[in-house]
Order: C-alpha cells, then structure tokens, then sequence
C-alpha cells in the first residue's frame, strides 16, 4: 500500500513537472492574432488558430474539436465588438475550462485595446449586422496591431510568469520591428491618399482610416445583406460618375459582385489578404501589410 501511494505520488510530480515546463496552450480565433502570439511567446507558445483567412470570422460553427482545443488552452485570444458573438460564447460554456472564462486573465480581447471606429449610437438590427461597440475589423491597421501586442504581451506574462521575462524581450525586440515597418509603410502609402475606393462590406473601416482612403460606396446595400440588383445598379452610376480605382474584398467573399461592378466601369476589382495567410505574401503580420500596400498601389492614381 504504502509503496502503491509512493508511485502516484511519483507519477503525479512527473506529470505536473512536464507541464510546467510545456510551452502554454493558446487558442486564437482568427489568424492575425495567432501570428501576433506567436511573434511575442516564440517556443514557450502552442498556438492553435480556429479559422483561416478563407472562413467569414462572423459566421463559425462550434464544433466539437475547437471546444477541445479550447479545454486545453490556458489562453483564448480573440478579436471581439462581438465579431465571434455566434460561436465563442459556445466554446468557452462548452469547455468548462476555468482559465478562459469572461473575466478570467485567460480571455483577451483584441477589440478592448484599441478605439473602436463606427460604434452606432444605438443598435437597429434592420439596419444589417450592426455591431453594438463597433466595428470589429481592426486588424488592417498597423497601429491596433501595436496596442494589441503591449496589452498582449503583458498578458502573456500575468497568464504565464515563469516566462515572464521571455515575453517582455520578445515583445521590446517586436515593437523595435514593427514601428520600423511603420515608418516603411507610412511612406510607401502616400500616394493612396484620398484614392477613392468601393467595398464589399465594411471590413476595411480602420484600413480606410489609416491610409486615408475615400470609400464612396459598399456592394451589402447594409453591413451582412447580400449585394442585391437594384443596389447594384445605383451603385453603377455613383462609381462610373466619381473618381473611384478600385473594389476592394476579402479572400472570403463572393467574387461576383465586385466582378460585376468592374466590367461595367473603370473600376479595378482587387482582392486584398484582409488577415495573415489571405494571399501568399502575407505569411505572417509584416507580409500582410507589405501585401496589402502592394496590391493597393498597383491602382492607385
């Protein structure tokens, strides 16, 4: 007996050993915020990220090996402004995991640390998926990328601070990168400046705001409403009359309704990465800005 309790006790020291000394578990919702924990945790992070660039971050459905993955994780980083209302609340009840509960240190939002842009002054679902603390696309603008990684890395080190030092020396040599890039980016994109451009939907708000682009219109006659014929035609005549360039969409949305609109005008239909792995070039969260300006000052003036 007493050698019996002698082994469990052995075998449970091993067990807590090997995982104090295992890299943390992280689930992210979308892809830019899984490079963006890579870049600050490196080896001391396992990510897992429950979506790519080619899946519509609103609409996910909650299935049965993202609600493992997130049992398992110690820390849930996801965009929120309600982007994941449909599914996230699903995986965190379902797992029953105590870290990544509302409230817990091991549920972040992205959307909590940055200004949110198009917040309405109140909420009428007739008005198409509104989104009550604003507009959720936040990542397409580099200096929300910058706040989420200082709220983010010190996160990291409230979640796991055996590692704490670890976080703090990736994050300082990440911020060094990133406002490096800015200043790049900065330059390259004065010549977009007022550029006119048509969405698909109105996920490049905080793109729109950073650069200082002019949108004159959208395909979704309202946030989340298909593209419909009689909005189309209207906005036929408003793009052929104005000096718009381009349409801009994600890798996720139907190509026909920007392909429809091009044909009939001088528009250019341009499909940028909207999140890391949306285009080959944007293979981390440099590349998706290197590409997006790319892409966008293959049309500009």
């Amino acid at each position: 007996m007493r050698k019996g309790l002698a082994l469990l006790a052995l075998a449970l020291s091993l067990v807590a050993a090997s995982e104090a000394g295992a890299a943390l578990r992280v689930v992210a919702c979308e892809p830019e915020w899984g490079a963006l924990v890579t870049e600050l945790g490196g080896d001391a992070v396992s990510v897992y990220v429950a979506t790519t660039a080619l899946q519509d971050p609103h609409h996910i459905e909650a299935r049965p090996s993202l609600i493992a993955k997130v049992r398992r994780a110690r820390l849930v980083v996801c965009t929120g402004a309600e982007l994941e209302v449909g599914w996230l609340p699903v995986l965190v009840r379902q797992a029953g995991n105590r870290h990544v509960q509302p409230g817990h240190p091991g549920y972040f939002l992205a959307a909590d640390h940055v200004p949110l842009l198009d917040v309405p002054s109140s909420v009428d679902r007739s008005e198409g998926d509104v989104h009550a603390s604003g507009n959720p696309h936040i990542q397409n603008d580099p200096r929300n990328i910058q706040r989420v990684a200082t709220a983010l890395a010190k996160r990291l080190t409230e979640v796991d601070p055996e590692h704490a030092d670890h976080y703090r020396s990736r994050h300082t040599d990440f911020e060094a990168r990133w406002t490096t890039a800015m200043t790049s980016w900065a330059e390259r994109a004065v010549p977009l400046r007022g550029m006119q451009v048509v969405v698909h939907h109105v996920n490049w708000v905080y793109l729109e705001h950073w650069l200082g682009l002019e949108r004159i219109g959208a395909l979704e006659p309202k946030p989340g409403v298909p593209p419909m014929s009689s909005h189309l035609a209207r906005l036929l005549k408003q793009a052929a009359d104005s000096d718009a360039r381009a349409v801009l969409r994600t890798p996720y949305q139907d190509a026909r309704a920007s392909d429809w609109l091009t044909e009939r005008t001088q528009l250019t239909a341009v499909m940028l990465p909207y999140t890391v792995g949306g285009t080959d070039g944007a293979g981390d969260l440099f590349g998706l800005f290197d590409e997006t300006l790319r892409l966008l000052l293959k049309v500009a003036p």
